[in-house]
């Protein structure tokens, strides 16, 4: 019976030693996921906060990056943003003025085919003044401030359409010029370039001291040239030019209401009235809707063009592949001596339904008089051998 208890006691006792390890052990995995768990936390503190020179204050990068992209550090009182949107609104007096100029400097800089000149006009024209308002209507649910704003927009197009459809009418040139095309595809390009200058412009106007910003954006969001250039299209009964343009005035004016909307509404601007609920959420839905209207047409031309400059390069159209200058040079001078240089190139024009057309040009240079009639002669045998030879080729003398 004593072995028995002496065994039995030893076997308690081991016992008591294992659970006593076991125990050790959980204690030792506390302590662990402990330490474990106080040293993510203080890593995430090291990664998080940064210590101020002075060292009694604390600053997370979040306050950091919040602090240098703040709009709202130096942003003008509400009082003088109203002031100053409101002010470059008005349709009346230096305005107009300034509008009837602007649509006369455009006008003649694409119809010279000048972008400086164009460029002049872009900073003189008033227009975006008039968004700025009309979003700051928005913003404040000013609506009689918003509406008066738009009328004032309309009229503003209205002079515009009908001074450079007048001056392209009695202008003896009437070419297209390369200015004039350039504002008949607009692209989703364009629509990122007004947004952005919309941005920039409304962060301009709302500082409490006005920046250099204004001309930049001007002439990055143009809105002038594209309204001239539906003037031109009006005159010469280019539709779908006129689409074109008008397509890329209305994305450009959107864009840029749109981002100064945006940016009025983040700066916390006062509201007039308060707005119904139900009423701001349809508006809001209209906002968005509109949006992807304005925005589909734009990714579709880029997308057409995208894909037109992909079928040119598998087509081999770059004109240094597709003709051999030095071999054709070299059968020229034996052919035709009096050629005395040859270059290759391309020519923009409009096809009868105002759609520009590229066409690729052969240029020959030579020394010989032009009214003669052996010129004559040899210029009609010359046409008509490379006319045979490269027939997607249009051959030109000077």
């Amino acid at each position: 019976m004593k072995d028995e208890q002496i065994k039995e006691d030893r076997k308690k006792a081991e016992r008591a030693k294992i659970e006593q390890k076991i125990e050790a052990r959980k204690k030792e995995k506390e302590e662990l996921h402990e330490e474990l768990l106080v040293g993510k936390q203080e890593l995430k503190k090291a990664f998080a906060e940064t210590i101020d020179p002075n060292g009694d204050k604390k600053i997370s990068l979040q306050e950091i990056f919040g602090e240098m992209f703040s709009i709202k550090k130096d942003v003008a009182d509400k009082a003088q943003i109203r002031e100053s949107l409101v002010s470059g609104g008005h349709v009346s007096g230096t305005n107009m003025c300034l509008l009837v100029l602007a649509i006369l400097i455009a006008s003649i800089g694409l119809n010279v085919n000048s972008t400086a000149v164009i460029i002049g006009a872009m900073l003189v024209s008033p227009l975006m003044g008039t968004i700025h308002a009309f979003a700051y209507g928005t913003a404040t649910s000013d609506y009689v401030l918003a509406m008066r704003s738009m009328l004032g927009f309309l009229m503003q197009i209205l002079i515009s359409l009908c001074a450079s459809t007048l001056y392209f009418l009695i202008s003896p040139l009437s070419d297209a010029t390369s200015e004039l095309l350039a504002r008949t595809q607009p692209t989703i390009w364009d629509v990122m370039i007004a947004i952005c200058g919309g941005i920039a412009g409304i962060i301009g106007v709302t500082r409490k001291e006005k920046t250099n910003v204004i001309p930049g954006v001007a002439i990055a969001t143009a809105l002038m040239p594209p309204l001239c250039t539906c003037g031109y299209s009006i005159a010469h009964g280019q539709w779908k030019m006129l689409l074109g343009a008008g397509y890329l005035f209305a994305a450009n004016s959107y864009f840029i209401y749109l981002s100064a909307l945006i940016i009025l509404i983040i700066l916390g601007v006062p509201k007039v009235k308060n707005v119904d609920p139900k009423r701001a959420k349809k508006r809001k839905r209209a906002l968005i809707r509109n949006t992807i209207i304005m925005i589909l047409p734009s990714i579709l031309v880029a997308y057409l063009m995208l894909e037109e400059a992909a079928e040119d390069e598998k087509t081999l159209t770059g004109f240094e592949t597709a003709i051999d200058i030095q071999e054709l040079t070299d059968e020229m001078t034996v052919l035709f001596p009096e050629i005395t240089g040859i270059s290759i190139g391309q020519l923009e024009e409009l096809d009868e339904d105002g759609n520009p057309v590229q066409k690729k040009v052969i240029i020959l240079e030579t020394d010989a008089d032009p009214e003669s009639e052996e010129y004559q002669q040899d210029a009609a045998q010359i046409k008509n051998w490379l006319a045979a030879r490269y027939e997607d080729y249009v051959v030109e003398m000077r």
